[in-house]
């Protein structure tokens, strides 16, 4: 007779077998093997995503140091500077601004400089061998004696014009001008139509109002008393507190041109170097594209060389399968072998950005700055490309059946 159900020794069921998870260690450890094992392929494979971040990185590095610069030569210089040029007549003739218009511009509240140049009729050249036709380029421009405090200009050479020398037939030459004249030391003379005048100076490049660098400037008693100037001014300076600069721009025409503030043109020096500062954030842009094209056939890579090593490595995974990986551990293996190449792709490519920004800075004479976002943002695209570069090969490989893997040839 059977047992009565309940009385023998109670059935044990065999305890079911689990999977231990692998440890992060060990990931990152069969990771590098197969990084290891191939190391030309990586390398290889490494170098497009380098090159995409050091191109991303050296753009907003060498943006933000010229930037910088920018930003300092301003504060230097100064952004308040306001110039009055008169303009031209419906028949295209030059009009000219009344004699007493630093006088007037002065009268202005919050104005604490005006000064003027004058348009002067002069040919310039190096000699009298040289034929008169032959200006190489430089005009003449009557200047007062404070032209240079109000620019923030600085005399390279020599001395500028003064109370003393201003009647004198004397001139200081523009940085450009010195240069196309031949003059690299002040004492030689030069011819202004059929008389000789000495260079007394010369300027270094005015950064504000580049045009004074071609010029070769006289005092205003001289060029009335040796070249028949009318004493009329062709282009006002005027500096104001940054505060007020705009409503001394509201007032300025009408009052050097009262009547007729048509006539005239008033204009910030400063804007110049503010468009230059939004053209270079637009070539910015455009490069960082660039960079991010070069990113993404980077990962193309990496996706390539990552498929191709599933692929050779079949039996690999087929062996592990069989000895109890899981899908999921094949998956992290594989996956963590494309973060790693594209996190080295990365790493080299923010040395090599950060290197070449400080090389270019250093040779411009620039402060070197490399935002420390930039080179984060960088290496997170870095490791984004890397997860999608992996997705579908490690989804590929733990797909693969045991079987069917050990098998292949």
């Amino acid at each position: 007779m059977r047992p009565p159900r309940g009385d023998g020794p109670a059935r044990r069921r065999p305890a079911r077998l689990r999977p231990t998870p692998l440890a992060p260690g060990d990931i990152l450890r069969l990771g590098a093997v197969g990084l290891r094992a191939r190391r030309a392929r990586v390398v290889l494979s490494a170098l497009g995503i380098a090159i995409g971040i050091a191109t991303m990185v050296a753009v907003v590095g060498l943006s933000q140091s010229s930037k910088s610069d920018l930003m300092a030569r301003l504060d230097r210089l100064g952004t308040n500077l306001l110039t009055v040029e008169a303009g031209e007549d419906p028949q295209g003739n030059e009009l000219k601004l009344p004699k007493s218009a630093v006088a007037m511009v002065e009268r202005i509240g919050p104005v604490r400089h005006a000064t003027a140049t004058a348009n002067v009729d002069a040919r310039i050249r190096r000699s009298d061998v040289v034929p008169e036709e032959r200006t190489a380029g430089v005009t003449t421009q009557a200047a007062r004696t404070d032209l240079l405090a109000a620019l923030n200009a600085r005399v390279a050479k020599g001395t500028w014009l003064n109370r003393a020398n201003e009647r004198l037939p004397v001139t200081v030459l523009g940085a450009v001008a010195a240069q196309r004249l031949g003059i690299t030391e002040p004492g030689g003379k030069i011819m202004m139509n059929d008389e000789y005048v000495v260079v007394v100076g010369i300027l270094e490049p005015v950064e504000l109002v580049p045009t004074l660098d071609r010029v070769a400037m006289i005092g205003f008693p001289a060029a009335e008393r040796h070249f028949r100037f009318d004493g009329h001014p062709s282009m006002i300076f005027e500096r104001s507190p940054d505060g007020t600069v705009e409503d001394v721009r509201a007032v300025l025409a009408r009052t050097v041109s009262p009547g007729s503030e048509g006539s005239v043109k008033v204009s910030r020096p400063s804007d110049a170097l503010a468009a230059k500062a939004a053209t270079d954030k637009g070539l910015t842009t455009l490069m960082l594209g660039l960079g991010a094209v070069a990113l993404l056939v980077g990962g193309v890579g990496v996706a390539n060389t990552m498929v191709i090593s599933v692929l050779e490595r079949r039996q690999e995974i087929g062996l592990r399968r069989a000895l109890g990986a899981t899908r999921n551990a094949v998956r992290l293996q594989f996956l963590t072998e494309s973060l790693l190449l594209s996190a080295l792709g990365g790493a080299a490519g923010a040395a090599l950005g950060t290197t070449a920004t400080f090389g270019f800075a250093l040779a411009q004479g620039w402060t070197a700055v490399v935002p420390p976002w930039s080179v984060a943002a960088g290496f997170g695209a870095t490791l984004f490309i890397g997860v999608l570069a992996g997705l579908y090969p490690a989804v590929r490989a733990s797909r693969l059946h045991p079987t069917v893997a050990l098998n292949a040839t």
